[in-house]
């Protein structure tokens, strides 16, 4: 993909902002650190909690986190150092990345926000399910989720009035919310995560979760391939930021994940929508 102007946009008014990644709010540090740890091993463990430990917000967040029904340990977690041991390496990254995305998006949890917000959790939630059952790499399904939309974030925290512009207009189809973004913001969602993920130094393999969730690729590796239909559903089960007109039934969704995954998720769209939602307050209210 390119960035450059569309022929949509070329015929609009002049842009008032430039897309520059560099003056984008940085991600949370500790956040950051942990996406960049891909491998689960002793040392990245130790790095991480004594991360946590010298942030009382995210402290405090993890042993909220762990102390929830969500997680369900038998005893009380009074420490990071016992949370990062029960939880190991792998979940405490999940627990990081979603309290910094959480924490990204405080200063400014406009109702847009909050619509990104939700929208990511729950297509990380269907991402690490079907992940899980077929047996792919469900924690990174989980960050991949969590992660995807952070584009979209971006343009909407940084140009607010061209990005409710582009919510008003809405959409027939994912394209044609690429193609508002391009006209009123000079960028697409996807492109503007693609170019964060370079800035931050992320690992290579978010490059494409951030830039073609869009767009189903069958030969994605691993959980990657879940992403755009995980995208979609969370979408259509009422965890949108912008409603797309002619969305594809629940069935027909449904379709596009793995055979083991899809026969595992509920019957009734609503009973799928009320256990996300479960899940999203929980972690909320963590």
């Amino acid at each position: 993909m390119t960035m450059g102007a569309s022929p949509i946009q070329a015929a609009a008014e002049p842009l008032e902002f430039q897309w520059d990644p560099d003056s984008i709010p940085p991600f949370p540090a500790i956040a950051l650190k942990a996406l960049r740890l891909m491998a689960g091993t002793d040392t990245s463990l130790f790095e991480l909690c004594n991360l946590i430990r010298a942030d009382p917000a995210f402290s405090t967040a993890v042993l909220r986190i762990a102390n929830s029904p969500l997680i369900a340990f038998s005893k009380s977690v009074t420490s990071v150092i016992q949370a990062s041991m029960l939880l190991g390496f792998q979940r405490l990254r999940r627990v990081v990345i979603t309290v910094g995305l959480k924490s990204y998006l405080t200063d400014s949890f406009t109702p847009v926000m909050k619509s990104c917000w939700r929208h990511s959790v729950g297509c990380a939630i269907i991402a690490e399910r079907s992940a899980n059952w077929s047996a792919l790499d469900k924690e990174f399904a989980y960050t991949a989720g969590i992660l995807h939309d952070i584009g979209r974030v971006a343009l909407a925290t940084t140009m607010p009035e061209p990005y409710a512009r582009v919510i008003e207009r809405g959409a027939d189809q994912p394209q044609d919310l690429l193609q508002s973004e391009q006209e009123f913001c000079g960028i697409d969602h996807c492109q503007a995560g693609r170019s964060l993920v370079t800035a931050w130094n992320l690992p290579e393999a978010f490059l494409e979760i951030t830039a073609c969730h869009h767009s189903t690729d069958p030969h994605s590796p691993g959980a990657a391939r879940l992403l755009p239909p995980s995208c979609e559903l969370a979408a259509a089960l009422g965890f949108s930021v912008i409603d797309c007109r002619s969305s594809r039934s629940y069935a027909e969704i449904l379709a596009e994940f793995p055979e083991r995954a899809r026969t595992r998720f509920p019957g009734d769209a609503k009973d799928l929508a009320a256990e996300i939602a479960n899940e999203i307050k929980l972690i909320e209210s963590a």
